[in-house]
């Protein structure tokens, strides 16, 4: 027996299971989302949960403020924990033109009501006293925003859309889709799907998923390292908890771990994975660990984090992340195919998943995107690229990390 539904949503990770919510808060709950596995066990079970608010343009930005907002509403409504700190981050400026950029920031903020302001060297050594700010001219601060339990707010999200009426089916793999019948078909471990829409939310899988539609999405996944320290005193003994750090010096992004360090490292020369095809038995887990490729970026953060590398490595963490070539995700219909949606392609997953899955969504309910935010679209890439300029791109901005973006873009998280 075929089962009908609305929507169906592919992939249980912080992006499938935000936008089932959002469609569930919209009022459509004939939905049904499909897990090949259990939920968040792609790249969201080992994700840092990073939920940081700075960003260069106003639309990305909101897609981030309305993430944790949106973790916040699943949490009330479930009662699934989020595991929000509201730790605060701070955006380094290494040169005077990135504070003068961070200081034109300031009215889009004021826009999204959004705490913010650029602090000086003294003002950034009292907010974490643990910084070397020699050479720095000042830094953007974001004190309400910090990290979650990556794992709890996608289950929070999930729990609160069944909540709703929405369906949720776990270790049930999508076989195969296509069109029939003026929507769409699709075979699962557990028998057919008809849906009017279906939304691709399986991050690198999607390229995969969608080749046999005769479509190539410009997107591929990286090797990304995160390590985990053990406790370090100066920590501590601070009395609060310390709040991220993101430096385009190193570049890095490290925040406080219980009582230890954990920092995530953009590599100049990034590493792809599984370039011809996701092994079809990987299942979600971590990838060898190489510290020697890291070690001239750790460098740097051990200079401007002194207690850092006084500390010894608990843990080195290596997933794939996913990324497109401007860094941004591709969020919104796929044109040529009516009724098929992306959402796929989040270099920043946690830090814009409940937001981008409100935003779609509200694309979908009203037939119209809630804001204009074209660099999210995936029609943006409709012109031919070659894959070695796809991967080129990706691998400069991977690169890039956290250094003034010439063109928006997500960046690094």
């Amino acid at each position: 027996m075929t089962d009908r539904v609305r929507v169906a949503v592919v992939g249980g990770g912080i992006v499938g299971c935000g936008v089932l919510f959002g469609l569930a808060r919209r009022g459509w709950t004939e939905t049904l989302l499909l897990e090949r596995r259990e939920l968040t066990s792609g790249s969201t079970w080992h994700a840092a949960g990073n939920t940081t608010f700075f960003g260069h343009h106003p639309g990305l930005t909101r897609l981030h403020v309305d993430s944790v907002r949106t973790y916040l509403d699943a949490e009330a409504e479930s009662g699934q924990p989020v595991g929000f700190h509201p730790a605060g981050s701070l955006r380094l400026a290494t040169r005077g033109a990135e504070l003068e950029a961070y200081e034109r920031l300031a009215p889009m903020y004021e826009a999204l009501d959004v705490p913010y302001r650029v602090v000086g060297p003294g003002e950034i050594e009292a907010i974490h006293p643990l910084l070397d700010t020699k050479g720095l001219p000042g830094a953007a601060h974001t004190p309400t925003d910090g990290h979650v339990d990556a794992s709890g707010a996608a289950h929070a999200l999930a729990r609160a859309a069944r909540a709703r009426g929405a369906r949720v089916k776990r270790f049930c793999p999508v076989l195969s889709f296509g069109r029939a019948g003026g929507g769409w078909r699709l075979d699962t471990a557990d028998g057919a799907v008809a849906a009017d829409n279906v939304v691709l939310a399986t991050s690198f899988w999607a390229r995969e998923m969608a080749a046999p539609l005769g479509l190539d999405l410009p997107l591929h996944a990286l090797e990304h390292h995160e390590i985990v320290t053990d406790s370090v005193p100066e920590l501590q003994a601070l009395g609060f908890e310390a709040p991220t750090v993101r430096d385009p010096w190193a570049p890095s992004n490290t925040r406080q771990e219980r009582d230890g360090f954990l920092c995530g490292v953009y590599e100049a020369r990034p590493k792809f994975w599984a370039l011809d095809g996701v092994p079809p038995d990987f299942a979600g887990e971590l990838l060898p660990p190489d510290l020697a490729r890291l070690e001239p970026h750790l460098t740097r953060v051990i200079a401007r984090l002194p207690a850092f590398g006084r500390a010894g490595v608990k843990t080195v963490n290596n997933g794939p992340i996913c990324y497109t070539p401007d860094g941004c995700p591709l969020l919104g219909p796929v044109e040529s195919h009516p009724g098929l949606w992306l959402a796929a392609g989040f270099a920043v997953g946690i830090g814009a998943g409940g937001g981008s899955g409100r935003f779609l969504a509200d694309w979908m309910v009203d037939g119209e995107p809630p804001f204009d935010l074209p660099i999210v679209h995936p029609s943006r890439f409709s012109g031919a690229m070659t894959r070695e300029d796809r991967l080129e791109r990706i691998a400069a901005t991977y690169a890039a990390g956290y250094t003034l973006p010439d063109r928006p873009r997500s960046g690094a998280g």
